[in-house]
């Protein structure tokens, strides 16, 4: 059965479904800043927001797929159940927290997916490295780029507006929310449904189906974007209330800044086929704009149970797959 050609067409369905929670997961950090500075109503931001995380299908390539699906663990230890246990691992951690509200990184459940179903089959040689390596430092690179470009851009806006009134401002930026949350979203499309390109595409290859090199079919392409989109407009709504009113208040000259940041930071990161955290880099982005009121501007209590989750996200996604690989090999045989 898991050598079947239906069983792929399951695989691809299963890595779908992570697309869309991921979608869904991360539709926060698309439109929490949008929203609670009340730019745009939630309605009509989630309906922004998943345009042009599709639109980002026509600007950039596929880098970060080929980095997820070539450059976490070797393709020769790749097969149909340990694709099953790495989606299966990152879609429980998603929606453990979603439901309590934490802005975890769906990019980072699933490669500790892939982690953890790889050890549970090969052990440890199975893993690359490099590409482990590298998307671990920018767990703590990009909330730190987020958090300086937030407070810079921030520092800025303020600067230039130091002669404006409150009012005049406020109508400017919030007009300039819609841009920023629109290139913001573009980021966000560029990044995390190339993650799920990259997963589909090892499961053709380790099945034969791409010939003899790895490459990303523009099937998959197109079904990633518009999936990723679909899961966007219905909008993880106990994530928008953390990211868009518990960490700081944000006005729109705020939100406006902290789009901005995240966006430079994630589509930097997309055109160099890093896949890094959109929501690492959204709540850097955040923190960053509060902190150039005052440091007691910032929540850091709820900024720290955000810490927690993306350092455990790793390892425990690892952990869910591994045993989930275990299990399975055990019933299945």
């Amino acid at each position: 059965m898991l050598d079947s050609m239906g069983f792929v067409i399951f695989l691809v369905a299963v890595a779908l479904v992570f697309d869309f929670i991921n979608g869904f997961h991360d539709s926060a950090n698309s439109i929490s800043t949008v929203v609670s500075t009340r730019v745009l109503s939630p309605k009509y931001a989630v309906l922004w927001a998943a345009f042009f995380n599709f639109a980002a299908v026509f600007f950039v390539g596929t880098s970060v797929a080929y980095t997820v699906g070539k450059g976490i663990i070797h393709l020769d230890s790749v097969d149909n159940l340990l694709i099953l246990s790495a989606l299966c691992g990152a879609i429980i951690w998603n929606l453990t927290t979603w439901y309590y509200g934490l802005p975890s990184s769906s990019s980072h459940a699933l490669i500790g997916g892939l982690i953890g179903a790889g050890i549970a089959k090969a052990g440890t040689n199975t893993l690359v490295w490099s590409g482990i390596v590298k998307t671990s430092i920018f767990i703590i690179v990009s909330p730190a780029i987020g958090m300086v470009l937030g407070f810079g851009f921030m520092v800025l806006s303020l600067n230039l507006n130091r002669y404006s009134n409150m009012a005049r401002s406020d109508k400017l930026y919030r007009k300039l929310q819609l841009v920023s949350a629109a290139v913001y979203s573009l980021g966000h499309g560029m990044n995390d449904a190339q993650k799920t390109m990259g997963i589909i595409a090892m499961a053709l290859f380790s099945k034969g189906l791409l010939g003899d090199t790895f490459h990303i079919p523009l099937w998959v392409v197109i079904a990633c974007y518009t999936v990723i989109s679909m899961g966007t407009m219905f909008g993880g709504w106990r994530i928008v209330k953390t990211m868009g009113t518990k960490i700081t208040k944000l006005q729109p000259i705020g939100g406006f800044s902290a789009e901005t940041a995240a966006a430079c930071s994630i589509i930097g990161a997309s055109i160099a086929g890093i896949p890094v955290s959109t929501t690492h880099t959204i709540t850097g982005a955040i923190v960053g704009v509060g902190a150039t009121h005052r440091l007691n501007a910032v929540r850091w209590g709820v900024a720290g149970n955000i810490v927690w989750a993306w350092v455990l996200t790793i390892p425990i996604a690892a952990l869910i797959s591994a045993l989930i690989y275990r299990a399975l090999k055990y019933f299945i045989g």
